[in-house]
């Protein structure tokens, strides 16, 4: 898959993460992606982030997706 037909996935599992959160864990993020049944380049994606806390624009830079 292109970073174009992941895009629409990894956008509105950072707009649901975001909501009402400032900053959400990698494993958060994998979590809801794996519950999302997401593709599983863009999962790869996320097993590939450090460990820790990141802003929606910092995941967004690290994914590939757009700022929320």
């Amino acid at each position: 898959m292109t970073d174009d037909q992941l895009r629409p996935d990894l956008d509105d599992l950072l707009d649901d993460l975001y909501e009402g959160q400032e900053r959400v864990t990698q494993a958060e993020i994998h979590r809801r992606a794996v519950a999302a049944e997401l593709p599983a380049e863009l999962l790869i994606r996320i097993t590939a982030m450090p460990e820790g806390e990141y802003a929606v624009d910092e995941a967004a830079e690290l994914l590939g997706g757009t700022p929320a």
